[in-house]
């Protein structure tokens, strides 16, 4: 009797289900750290482009309550700005609020900073 090598039909099952499981593990590692990046990415862009805002509008002669909006120019397209300027409870702050959003985001597309500054009267 000749003792034929090779594997049997079931230790071939129980490789390829083991590898199945290895690689969708791996894969669905790669997708979430790929969406972090994404969200890094925006993160940091959006920090960057409202605290240049706040900037902007600190150098102003003056502070009056109004609420403009608008987008970053052709170097961020995907970009929209939205900036509040309000009264406080103490007369002589004034609340500035800067809102930036990436309309290519569904949903955390939505960076907001907040700065009081003394106004000047």
């Amino acid at each position: 009797m000749i003792k034929e090598k090779g594997f049997t039909l079931m230790e071939v099952m129980v490789a390829t289900a083991i590898l199945a499981i290895a690689l969708v593990s791996i894969f669905q590692l790669q997708s979430q750290s790929i969406s972090m990046a994404t969200d890094s990415r925006f993160m940091t862009t959006a920090a960057l482009l409202a605290q240049s805002k706040i900037v902007e509008v600190e150098t102003r002669s003056s502070l009056s309550n109004q609420s403009e909006s608008g987008d970053f120019g052709p170097d961020y397209p995907q970009y929209n700005w939205y900036l509040v300027i309000s009264d406080t409870q103490l007369q002589q702050f004034k609340r500035i609020e800067v809102m930036v959003t990436n309309r290519l985001f569904i949903s955390r597309g939505t960076y907001k900073l907040i700065l009081y500054k003394k106004s000047e009267q």
